[in-house]
Protein backbone atom coordinates (compact mmCIF):
# COMPACT_ATOMS: atom_id res chain seq x y z
CA UNK A 1 0.00 0.00 0.00
CA UNK A 2 1.35 3.57 -1.33
CA UNK A 3 0.01 6.68 0.13
CA UNK A 4 0.89 10.87 -0.16
CA UNK A 5 -0.03 11.49 3.78
CA UNK A 6 0.83 15.03 3.08
CA UNK A 7 1.90 14.91 6.76
CA UNK A 8 1.93 11.99 9.29
CA UNK A 9 1.60 14.30 12.51
CA UNK A 10 -2.39 13.27 12.65
CA UNK A 11 -2.77 10.15 10.34
CA UNK A 12 -0.57 7.43 12.57
CA UNK A 13 -3.43 5.85 14.25
CA UNK A 14 -5.78 5.70 11.07
CA UNK A 15 -2.66 4.45 9.47
CA UNK A 16 -2.45 1.73 12.16
CA UNK A 17 -5.89 1.10 12.62
CA UNK A 18 -6.18 0.37 8.26
CA UNK A 19 -2.84 -2.04 8.11
CA UNK A 20 -4.41 -3.90 11.00
CA UNK A 21 -7.78 -4.28 9.47
CA UNK A 22 -6.17 -5.25 5.68
CA UNK A 23 -2.39 -7.22 6.71
CA UNK A 24 -0.61 -5.50 4.23
CA UNK A 25 3.10 -6.66 3.42
CA UNK A 26 4.85 -3.27 2.74
CA UNK A 27 3.33 0.10 3.69
CA UNK A 28 4.97 3.09 1.90
CA UNK A 29 4.45 6.61 2.58
CA UNK A 30 5.50 9.98 1.07
CA UNK A 31 5.16 13.81 2.69
CA UNK A 32 5.30 12.13 5.76
CA UNK A 33 6.72 15.59 7.39
CA UNK A 34 8.49 13.50 10.37
CA UNK A 35 11.50 15.28 12.10
CA UNK A 36 13.44 14.05 15.42
CA UNK A 37 10.44 14.94 17.73
CA UNK A 38 8.66 11.91 16.24
CA UNK A 39 10.69 9.24 16.91
CA UNK A 40 8.79 7.95 19.87
CA UNK A 41 5.43 7.65 17.82
CA UNK A 42 6.16 6.16 14.09
CA UNK A 43 6.31 2.81 15.00
CA UNK A 44 3.81 0.26 13.67
CA UNK A 45 3.71 -3.40 15.65
CA UNK A 46 5.03 -6.04 13.90
CA UNK A 47 6.56 -3.65 11.11
CA UNK A 48 10.11 -2.43 10.72
CA UNK A 49 10.64 0.94 9.94
CA UNK A 50 12.57 2.44 7.41
CA UNK A 51 12.42 6.37 7.33
CA UNK A 52 13.89 9.16 5.88
CA UNK A 53 13.33 12.95 7.52
CA UNK A 54 14.05 15.75 5.17
CA UNK A 55 16.99 17.56 6.78
CA UNK A 56 16.93 21.83 6.92
CA UNK A 57 13.57 22.66 6.44
CA UNK A 58 10.18 21.65 6.74
CA UNK A 59 8.19 19.10 4.96
CA UNK A 60 9.45 15.64 2.63
CA UNK A 61 10.09 13.14 3.91
CA UNK A 62 9.42 9.58 3.27
CA UNK A 63 8.90 6.18 5.04
CA UNK A 64 8.60 2.35 4.67
CA UNK A 65 6.75 -0.45 7.32
CA UNK A 66 7.55 -3.63 5.89
CA UNK A 67 6.43 -6.95 8.23
CA UNK A 68 8.15 -8.45 10.44
CA UNK A 69 7.33 -12.18 8.68
CA UNK A 70 10.06 -11.24 6.44
CA UNK A 71 13.59 -10.66 6.16
CA UNK A 72 14.88 -7.49 5.09
CA UNK A 73 17.79 -5.04 5.55
CA UNK A 74 18.16 -1.27 4.40
CA UNK A 75 20.74 -0.39 1.89
CA UNK A 76 22.53 3.14 2.04
CA UNK A 77 23.75 4.83 -1.02
CA UNK A 78 26.62 6.95 -0.64
CA UNK A 79 24.38 10.10 -1.95
CA UNK A 80 23.31 11.96 0.66
CA UNK A 81 19.97 14.11 0.31
CA UNK A 82 18.69 14.82 -3.22
CA UNK A 83 17.04 18.31 -2.39
CA UNK A 84 19.21 20.64 -4.08
CA UNK A 85 19.17 22.39 -7.26
CA UNK A 86 17.83 21.02 -10.39
CA UNK A 87 19.87 19.82 -12.37
CA UNK A 88 22.09 18.25 -9.25
CA UNK A 89 18.29 16.23 -8.73
CA UNK A 90 18.35 15.05 -11.99
CA UNK A 91 21.80 13.63 -12.42
CA UNK A 92 21.49 12.08 -9.09
CA UNK A 93 18.38 10.44 -9.52
CA UNK A 94 19.24 9.11 -13.02
CA UNK A 95 22.99 8.23 -11.62
CA UNK A 96 20.61 6.08 -8.65
CA UNK A 97 18.31 4.42 -11.74
CA UNK A 98 21.33 3.10 -13.40
CA UNK A 99 22.73 1.57 -9.95
CA UNK A 100 19.56 -0.29 -9.88
CA UNK A 101 18.78 -1.00 -13.37
CA UNK A 102 19.77 -4.53 -13.09
CA UNK A 103 18.02 -5.78 -9.85
CA UNK A 104 15.99 -8.71 -10.94
CA UNK A 105 13.13 -6.99 -9.37
CA UNK A 106 12.68 -3.63 -8.80
CA UNK A 107 9.19 -1.61 -7.44
CA UNK A 108 9.62 2.44 -7.39
CA UNK A 109 6.96 4.30 -6.33
CA UNK A 110 5.96 8.57 -4.59
CA UNK A 111 4.82 11.33 -5.66
CA UNK A 112 7.16 12.32 -8.89
CA UNK A 113 4.79 15.94 -9.84
CA UNK A 114 5.71 14.73 -13.80
CA UNK A 115 2.60 16.47 -14.94
CA UNK A 116 3.80 17.51 -18.24
CA UNK A 117 4.22 13.72 -19.43
CA UNK A 118 1.66 11.73 -21.13
CA UNK A 119 1.68 7.90 -19.88
CA UNK A 120 -0.54 7.13 -22.37
CA UNK A 121 1.70 7.88 -25.50
CA UNK A 122 4.91 8.03 -23.00
CA UNK A 123 5.74 11.48 -24.83
CA UNK A 124 6.61 15.19 -23.11
CA UNK A 125 6.96 18.43 -24.21
CA UNK A 126 9.59 19.68 -21.96
CA UNK A 127 13.37 18.32 -22.03
CA UNK A 128 13.90 17.47 -18.36
CA UNK A 129 10.66 15.29 -18.41
CA UNK A 130 11.96 13.55 -22.26
CA UNK A 131 15.00 12.81 -19.92
CA UNK A 132 13.43 11.05 -17.15
CA UNK A 133 11.33 8.88 -20.10
CA UNK A 134 14.43 8.05 -21.86
CA UNK A 135 16.52 7.05 -18.92
CA UNK A 136 13.42 4.55 -17.99
CA UNK A 137 12.30 3.07 -21.16
CA UNK A 138 14.42 0.77 -21.25
CA UNK A 139 13.72 -1.32 -18.61
CA UNK A 140 11.07 0.23 -16.50
CA UNK A 141 7.14 0.27 -16.94
CA UNK A 142 4.79 2.85 -15.22
CA UNK A 143 1.53 1.14 -14.06
CA UNK A 144 -0.97 3.52 -12.91
CA UNK A 145 -3.44 4.45 -15.17
CA UNK A 146 -6.02 7.26 -13.53
CA UNK A 147 -5.61 10.14 -11.35
CA UNK A 148 -4.12 10.43 -7.51
CA UNK A 149 -4.85 13.96 -7.01
CA UNK A 150 -8.11 15.80 -8.10
CA UNK A 151 -7.62 15.22 -12.42
CA UNK A 152 -3.89 14.90 -12.06
CA UNK A 153 -1.85 11.55 -11.84
CA UNK A 154 0.98 12.66 -9.41
CA UNK A 155 1.86 9.70 -7.60
CA UNK A 156 3.26 6.85 -9.66
CA UNK A 157 4.60 2.94 -9.23
CA UNK A 158 6.99 1.41 -11.82
CA UNK A 159 8.06 -1.91 -11.92
CA UNK A 160 11.33 -3.63 -14.07
CA UNK A 161 9.10 -6.77 -14.96
CA UNK A 162 6.31 -7.72 -16.67
CA UNK A 163 3.49 -9.52 -14.10
CA UNK A 164 5.50 -8.05 -11.02
CA UNK A 165 2.82 -6.06 -9.71
CA UNK A 166 -0.72 -6.39 -10.29
CA UNK A 167 -4.20 -5.85 -8.23
CA UNK A 168 -3.77 -2.51 -8.00
CA UNK A 169 -6.44 -0.26 -7.05
CA UNK A 170 -6.71 3.75 -6.65
CA UNK A 171 -8.77 5.19 -4.37
CA UNK A 172 -9.66 6.60 -0.46
CA UNK A 173 -7.13 8.95 1.48
CA UNK A 174 -5.52 8.97 5.32
CA UNK A 175 -7.92 11.35 6.34
CA UNK A 176 -7.32 15.16 5.23
CA UNK A 177 -4.43 13.87 2.65
CA UNK A 178 -5.51 14.93 -0.74
CA UNK A 179 -4.10 12.32 -2.67
CA UNK A 180 -5.24 9.08 -3.17
CA UNK A 181 -3.94 5.77 -1.31
CA UNK A 182 -2.63 3.03 -4.22
CA UNK A 183 -2.77 -0.70 -3.01
CA UNK A 184 -1.04 -3.54 -5.05
CA UNK A 185 -0.11 -6.97 -5.16
CA UNK A 186 3.81 -7.79 -5.81
CA UNK A 187 4.31 -11.44 -7.48
CA UNK A 188 6.49 -13.67 -7.09
CA UNK A 189 8.90 -15.92 -4.50
CA UNK A 190 9.72 -13.52 -1.17
CA UNK A 191 11.92 -15.31 1.71
CA UNK A 192 9.85 -14.81 4.84
CA UNK A 193 11.19 -15.66 8.30
CA UNK A 194 10.00 -18.89 9.94
CA UNK A 195 9.93 -19.05 13.72
CA UNK A 196 11.24 -22.36 14.63
CA UNK A 197 9.41 -24.08 17.85
CA UNK A 198 11.88 -27.18 19.25
CA UNK A 199 9.55 -29.43 20.75
CA UNK A 200 10.98 -31.97 23.57
CA UNK A 201 10.65 -35.35 23.02
CA UNK A 202 10.26 -37.18 26.63
CA UNK A 203 9.24 -40.58 25.56
CA UNK A 204 13.06 -41.14 25.20
CA UNK A 205 14.31 -39.14 29.09
CA UNK A 206 16.34 -41.25 31.35
CA UNK A 207 13.66 -39.91 34.56
CA UNK A 208 15.72 -41.82 36.96
CA UNK A 209 18.50 -39.99 36.28
CA UNK A 210 16.41 -36.67 36.02
CA UNK A 211 15.09 -37.59 39.57
CA UNK A 212 19.31 -38.01 40.54
CA UNK A 213 20.31 -35.10 39.16
CA UNK A 214 17.15 -32.89 40.84
CA UNK A 215 18.44 -34.72 44.39
CA UNK A 216 21.67 -33.93 44.21
CA UNK A 217 21.07 -30.77 43.70
CA UNK A 218 18.58 -30.42 46.69
CA UNK A 219 21.02 -32.40 48.91
CA UNK A 220 24.00 -29.62 47.64
CA UNK A 221 21.70 -26.61 48.35
CA UNK A 222 22.18 -24.49 51.98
Amino acid sequence: MYSNAHSMGNKQEELEAMVQQQSYDVVASTETRWDDSNSWSTALNGYKLFRRDRKGRRGGGVALYISGAFGVIGIETDEDGVECLREEVDNLFYKQLENVSGLSALVLLGNFNLLDICWELNTAEKRQFREFLECGEDFLSQLVSEPTRGAMMLDLLFANRDGLVGDMVVGGHLRHSDHEIIEFSIFGEIRRNISKTFTLDFQRADFGLFRRHIQSSLGSSP
